[in-house]
């Protein structure tokens, strides 16, 4: 069976690493336009940094793992087609702020349509709105040539830093399909792929448009109760309650649970806001405004979330940052991945800059140009950026620094040698741990003032 997924991102990448690694009966190739990013895939140096993805890529390139910049070829060869491009958030035009911006996912379409030579299976991995299918469809079947194109539904529920574990032995895998005889004969096909090592149990099967909503609806309900137990978080430092002792307790209840209850600076990623405003813009369009309203709070709380983390920081060193070096340690929005989307990091960062601060970034995985970019792209001007440096030892960052300010949970940052970071900062020295991750009471004996997300 030959597999084609057209684009090599966070999801297409190591989706089809796994699917080469343990469906040994297909032949994937992983296509991009982006040739620097496929010659990246092709090195030792892999675009994106995933735990145990280099050891897979590594076992399977180059006998039934494929990385190339040739499309259409790709295409003409594939029984299946995964669509795995990017669907941002829409900046123009109707639904701008809100709704998926769907121009590439439709250029893929109409590449495939063109260019295809038999029937094919089209499957929608990027995260989309809900009854995207039905347009995806209209335009294959409107540059079809004849062929026909049965149209699949299968959402990735990834987790970076931790995608190869999930993918090996995922919760579940969802696969939505039309309920004709050649929609569910196009799922069937899927399914064998899958149950090459995933049980049968674990891969569900719903029509097209249950499929798109579940996504949205994963991402949605687990950013909610990032945003709940960060709310608690500000109670919690109002009236001296501890946050992990709270969220421990209240876990605790099986009705509840432990996850996704861990208080932060804020969520970060590709697809927690981005699929919650296409919720709230999908609500809009079908006159449900107080859903809506609800979904969009979710956002809003952790816009305030990152905002509150950074007035503390001002209130707490006396009103003023301006012409203070504040280490800023980790910018990728969560451990184990070099993804920056999103990350809370950039909102803190921009509003450090713009306090007039000095701002020293040490991040293990993500490089100086890409910290940069994000900067940019979220609207830093040139002469506040002048005031940014990035390094590559976290010592470095600390040294003759006001205050550091943990806004990724990366596992070093547990290890430090605590006595070497308050010797070389200014004094007094301010700690502000936006992860909770750092030995509070160590801080604080050797002279830290110490700042953690809903600690007392």
């Amino acid at each position: 069976m030959n597999i084609c997924c057209i684009g090599a991102g966070y999801v297409g990448g190591p989706t089809m690493a796994m699917i080469a690694k343990k469906a040994t009966f297909c032949k994937v190739t992983v296509v991009d336009i982006n040739q620097a990013r496929i010659d990246a895939w092709n090195s030792a140096e892999l675009p994106v940094y995933e735990p145990g993805l280099e050891e897979v890529v590594r076992e399977c390139r180059g006998k039934n793992l494929f990385f190339s910049t040739d499309v259409d070829q790709a295409i003409r060869d594939a029984d299946i087609i995964f669509v795995s491009v990017n669907t941002p958030t829409k900046t123009y035009g109707v639904g701008a702020g809100r709704a998926a911006d769907l121009r590439y996912l439709e250029l893929c379409a109409r590449r495939i349509a063109e260019v295809a030579q038999g029937d094919k299976i089209i499957v929608e991995k990027s995260t989309l709105p809900v009854r995207t299918a039905e347009s995806l469809k209209r335009v294959l079947h409107s540059n079809s040539n004849g062929y026909r194109f049965e149209v699949l539904s299968n959402p990735e529920f990834l987790a970076e830093g931790t995608a190869i574990s999930d993918l090996e032995a995922p919760d579940r895998v969802l696969i939505g399909g039309d309920d004709t005889p050649s929609g569910q004969a196009a799922v069937e096909t899927l399914v064998k792929v899958y149950n090459a090592w995933v049980p049968r149990e674990r891969i569900l099967t719903t029509n097209l448009w249950s499929s798109e909503l579940t996504k949205l609806v994963s991402n949605a309900l687990l950013a909610q109760r990032i945003s709940s137990v960060n709310s608690i978080s500000a109670l919690c430092e109002a009236t001296g309650a501890d946050i992990d002792e709270v969220a421990f307790a209240a876990g605790k209840d099986t009705r509840i649970g432990p996850k996704f209850l861990k208080a932060s600076v804020g969520f970060g990623g590709s697809c927690f806001q981005k699929d919650i405003l296409n919720l709230v813009y999908l609500c809009e369009y079908y006159g449900l405004k107080e859903v809506a309203e609800y979904w969009e709070s979710v956002v809003k709380i952790n816009d305030w979330q990152k905002d509150r983390f950074v007035r503390s920081m001002i209130r707490t060193m006396f009103n003023t940052i301006s012409g203070k070096k504040i280490a800023v340690l980790g910018f990728a929005f969560k451990k184990d991945t070099n993804d920056t989307r999103e990350s809370a990091a950039i909102r803190v960062c921009a509003s450090l800059l713009a306090e007039q601060a000095e701002v020293a970034v040490y991040d293990p995985q993500v490089t100086e140009k890409g910290i940069r970019d994000d900067l940019v792209y979220a609207g830093v001007p040139e002469s506040q950026l002048a005031r940014l440096s990035v390094v590559d030892d976290p010592y470095a960052a600390l040294d003759q620094a006001h205050a550091l300010a943990v806004l990724t949970e990366w596992d070093e940052f547990k290890s430090f040698d605590y006595d070497r970071i308050f010797t070389g900062m200014k004094k007094p020295a301010f700690a502000f741990d936006g992860r909770n991750i750092l030995d509070r009471a160590k801080l604080r004996e050797i002279g830290f003032e110490v700042h953690a997300i809903g600690k007392p």
